[in-house]
């Protein structure tokens, strides 16, 4: 909280002007109607009639005065909340992004989005309700035993003493249920992660008649989910019931020393209605506070898994950064310099992986799946970094250059497009404002996409539904316009074209072309090609063969081919790309 609100301090101070005015009202009331009652009972002379006249205007005036207050409380306490919530959001979102591959291979984009706004949504209310309900509690309290101290001492005793043993015992119950609702919060978690998941294959489970399956699966984790939800509450329901018996007790004594005094003729009847009603009163601080550590109770659960992902901290660590003199889209020449990686414990990935590829040239990369071919380019973005060895561009490790600055310098299509609920626009260019329009059209339409572009409604501002709108080979076109737009000097495709029809198979290759540099002009960039079709390598200057992670064969494409002997020639002359995949 300190950490969050402490940015805030500007609306903390006039919610705690509105609380304090608010309190000062509420306590007031009781003591204007004592003040009526008792000279009420003294008769009805002229004066008083037109003093009873002013004590009533005074007391609506106070209850209005108390009713915009409360309202003016919300409102800052509202403000409180969704100003903390929300940084708080962003940090995790943050903190979350920049985490490695390997917490987000473990962990489901459902879990991830419960952390990240389901537990901060948890939180809310006790940004908001718990410092306003909590604190506005305990000067309400404060405020009624110091107005029955000042009518008489005895009778304050008596509350102050309930006060006592009411805060006590509902601090010791603090923690009641605090672990049975951090098992709500995993179990809305695991029921994300499964609603997303299932959202996702949607069509898999429709055509394989997996919907009974599902539902069913579904209806367990909504079980789950309310009875660990009915054990929690029935257990934070304790202290409410400890503060409600608390109260009537302190009720109890305070009517019984009120009695007393009264008989003794120490006070008057309109005091003996102004404790009761500070005794009635005590019971909405009481009761609230009781409620609001229940949640407290829930959020604390929720603070837990919070701290626990601000705990994991990342293995990769940003490197301090290279000066590549203003070279980055300048092709670089890449180095895979005696390379070994594995995921966590399992068996060798990558082993002693020796490569080298100049700059402006293109390495056509094959080999069958699980091979390495993908881990070998995701060690290029530094998504992991290699056990042994170490990866290279224009001679310097880029485990020295920040991690913005080396993704800045490699493009990347694979065969999965991901679309985003954004413009065309943002779309096209990831979310970079920088780019101008006529530059973001001139690609798009140079790509063979400017009649598909005059279709759309509103240009380059259409928004695409995430994961649609487009066909397979225009969202592949997408991708190329996303790499042209950033004009990096590395191009690495993964299977651009595997999965698209001969005509669209076309455009990706006249994409591939203008990206590369195109015949006759000289390659542009330096690229890496996965590929599965050895059509797809035609155009590369090298071939690398993988075999269960080691390379099995190396060398020129027209030096392999023109060699019987070699893998390569064998799998051009038989044509068995079946044996690739």
């Amino acid at each position: 909280m300190a950490r969050y609100l402490a940015p805030q301090w500007r609306r903390m101070t006039a919610l705690g002007a509105f609380m304090i005015a608010g309190v000062c009202t509420q306590v007031v009331g009781p003591l204007i109607v004592s003040r009526f009652i008792n000279i009420a009972e003294q008769g009805r002379a002229h004066g008083s009639l037109v003093t009873l006249w002013e004590l009533s205007g005074a007391f609506i005036a106070a209850a209005i005065v108390t009713q915009l207050l409360q309202i003016g409380a919300t409102y800052f306490s509202e403000q409180l909340a969704w100003a903390a919530t929300n940084r708080m959001r962003r940090d995790l979102a943050t903190h979350t992004l920049n985490l490695d591959m390997s917490y987000h291979t473990a962990t489901s984009p459902g879990d991830t989005i419960e952390r990240v706004d389901g537990d901060v949504a948890a939180l809310a209310n006790f940004f908001s309700q718990f410092v306003l309900q909590i604190v506005g509690g305990a000067l309400l309290l404060a405020g009624i035993l110091i107005a029955v101290f000042l009518m008489d001492w005895r009778v304050g005793a008596t509350l102050a003493s309930v006060a006592i043993v009411a805060g006590v015992t509902m601090y010791a119950m603090r923690n009641l249920a605090r672990d049975q609702w951090e098992r709500v919060r995993d179990a809305f978690s695991a029921f994300s992660a499964f609603l997303e998941e299932r959202v996702a294959g949607l069509d898999d489970i429709r055509a394989n008649g997996g919907g009974a399956h599902a539902m069913r699966r579904f209806g367990e984790l909504t079980d789950e989910l309310a009875a660990s939800n009915m054990v929690a509450t029935r257990r934070g329901q304790w202290i409410f019931i400890a503060a409600s018996s608390l109260f009537s007790l302190g009720f109890a004594l305070a009517l019984a020393a009120a009695a007393v005094r009264f008989r003794a003729h120490a006070i008057k009847i309109g005091d003996v209605y102004a404790f009761m009603q500070f005794a009635g009163m005590m019971a909405q601080p009481v009761v609230t506070i009781g409620t609001q550590l229940q949640q407290f109770q829930m959020a604390s659960a929720s603070l837990s898994r919070i701290s626990a992902l601000l705990g994991l901290a990342p293995e990769l660590e940003d490197g301090p950064g290279l000066d590549w003199g203003g070279l980055c889209q300048a092709p670089p020449r890449v180095c895979f310099e005696h390379v070994n990686f594995a995921y966590r414990a399992d068996a060798p990935v990558l082993r002693d992986v020796d490569l080298t590829l100049e700059p402006g040239r293109v390495l056509g990369l094959l080999g069958r799946t699980g091979s390495g071919k993908t881990t070998l380019t995701r060690l290029l973005f530094r998504l992991y970094d290699p056990l042994d060895g170490c990866v290279t561009l224009d001679g310097r490790d880029i485990r020295a250059a920040t991690l913005a600055e080396l993704r800045g310098r490699i493009g990347l299509v694979t065969q999965e497009v991901q679309l985003f609920d954004a413009s065309v626009r943002d779309n096209a260019t990831l979310f970079d404002p920088a780019v101008p329009d006529a530059r973001i059209v001139e690609v798009l339409t140079d790509l063979g996409l400017g009649d598909w572009l005059a279709r759309q409604p509103r240009g380059l501002e259409t928004i695409l539904a995430a994961g649609g709108g487009l066909s397979a080979g225009e969202a592949q076109l997408l991708a190329f316009a996303r790499v042209f737009l950033k004009d990096p000097g590395l191009v690495v495709l993964d299977e651009a074209s595997s999965r698209l029809d001969p005509v669209s198979d076309r455009l990706i290759e006249r994409a591939l072309d203008k990206l590369l540099g195109g015949a006759g002009g000289g390659a542009k960039r330096t690229a890496i090609i996965i590929a599965h079709k050895l059509s797809t390598v035609d155009r590369a200057d090298r071939i690398a063969i993988l075999d269960q992670g080691r390379v099995l064969e190396t060398g020129g494409r027209a030096a392999l081919a023109a060699d019987p002997g070699s893998v390569f020639a064998q799998l051009l002359a038989t044509g068995a790309e079946e044996a690739l995949a």
